[in-house]
């Protein structure tokens, strides 16, 4: 029998999340009721009542609701959700959890769901789900599922939506990973379809070494997902072939992954190898949403939905620039690993991204700019050549050797 939290408003959606709790219990797990409304007396009867969440956050909550301020109200409850959430996790005292809402009961909620580890059945009932869900998931691992009409009371269709999304909360804390895995140490990658044949060799190679290695698409929420398992302490080492997602990040593509990219392993130690991978192409979407300012450029269509647009020499210096000051800041075993004859499979001799002027530019300074101490291995082949992704293969498992020793 597993515990789970029902998280929600309970003032605006008592009766909703109450169905959903009765759900649970008639599927024989327990519940543990969290009301994170304000403004108005609950109608279900809370175990943890708001006072405590808002206490949690360091709010005076009758302040709040002597205000009348609703803004304000979604500010504390998104603040203190996440701090007693995580501890009721901690403590082991929930197993899952699931939560209703509308835009305030989706902001409050899923900031507590971004604290729960990835692997923690979360399940978010939301009228946001059919948008863009990207700032309420963040990095990890909550199921949003539409609520198709608004969460406002109970009907034939909302009744049949939350009875399944109970079945799915239950079902995933019913869920068991079937014996016989052994667990090795973990090795991240990151991937584009364009230096995937690197990574598969280099996959194989790692893994005949005893290590599992996890795959990251570089596609910017890839890359922070990457960087945050990296700062949890799973990883033992960072095959970082593509760091491509700093071309969009600098130039202004689609798929750039914040400012603190390639940070994790440099800051915590981890043994890493970085590559140039996919930095000679900066994303867009379809041709007609590129903007204005790169009519002109080199581009390359992908397919329908993705073109491609190369970056420039003195794009390609100032991403050399940054990703050197990334290196600089590693305090465990870092190598960077640089294939002269093209960076992914479209800038090779005679493919349309070759540009050797800009490649150039990259190497160039990115090396001028490391720190002494730091080494930069050259390969004469393309980044996809078995023989490139053996030597980066290599030298992560000298780095990681290196960091035991």
């Amino acid at each position: 029998m597993a515990t789970i939290a029902i998280l929600g408003t309970f003032d605006t959606k008592g009766e909703e999340h109450g169905y959903v709790a009765g759900l649970i219990r008639a599927r024989g797990h327990r519940t543990l009721l969290i009301d994170v409304g304000s403004l108005e007396a609950p109608r279900l009867q809370p175990d943890i009542p708001r006072t405590e969440i808002t206490l949690a956050a360091g709010v005076d909550l009758a302040a709040i609701v002597a205000r009348r301020d609703r803004g304000e109200a979604v500010a504390a409850m998104t603040k203190g959700a996440p701090i007693v959430v995580a501890r009721l996790q901690r403590e082991g005292r929930i197993d899952g959890v699931i939560s209703l809402g509308g835009g305030g009961g989706t902001a409050i909620c899923t900031a507590a769901m971004r604290a729960l580890p990835v692997g923690f059945p979360k399940v978010m009932v939301s009228t946001l789900a059919s948008g863009d869900t990207a700032p309420y998931v963040g990095v990890k691992d909550i199921v949003m599922m539409p609520s198709v009409v608004d969460v406002a009371g109970l009907n034939r269709l909302s009744r049949t939506l939350l009875a399944q999304a109970a079945g799915a909360v239950c079902g995933m804390v019913e869920a068991k990973v079937p014996d016989g895995a052994v667990d090795r140490p973990v090795i991240v990658a990151s991937q584009f379809g364009n230096t995937t044949p690197c990574i598969t060799h280099a996959r194989g190679l790692l893994e005949a070494a005893g290590f599992e290695v996890m795959v990251f698409a570089a596609t910017g929420n890839g890359g922070r997902t990457m960087e945050s398992l990296v700062e949890s302490g799973i990883a033992a080492g960072v095959l970082d072939v593509t760091t491509t997602e700093w071309a969009d990040e600098l130039v202004g593509g689609v798929l750039g992954a914040g400012p603190t990219r390639c940070e994790a392993a440099a800051r915590h130690g981890v043994p890493a190898v970085l590559a140039p991978g996919c930095l000679d192409m900066v994303n867009f979407g379809e041709p007609a949403n590129v903007p204005a300012k790169f009519a002109g450029r080199r581009f390359y269509h992908h397919n329908a939905q993705v073109t491609l647009m190369r970056t420039t020499p003195e794009e390609c210096a100032r991403i050399g620039r940054v990703l050197a000051e990334k290196c600089n800041l590693s305090t465990g075993p870092v190598s960077v690993l640089i294939p002269l004859g093209g960076i992914s499979v479209i800038s090779a001799p005679g493919q349309p991204f070759h540009w050797p002027e800009a490649d150039a530019a990259l190497f160039g300074e990115w090396k001028r700019n490391l720190r002494p101490g730091i080494p930069v291995i050259e390969h004469e082949g393309n980044i996809n050549d078995p023989a490139f992704a053996a030597l980066c293969a290599g030298e992560l498992l000298k780095n990681i050797a290196a960091a035991k020793a």
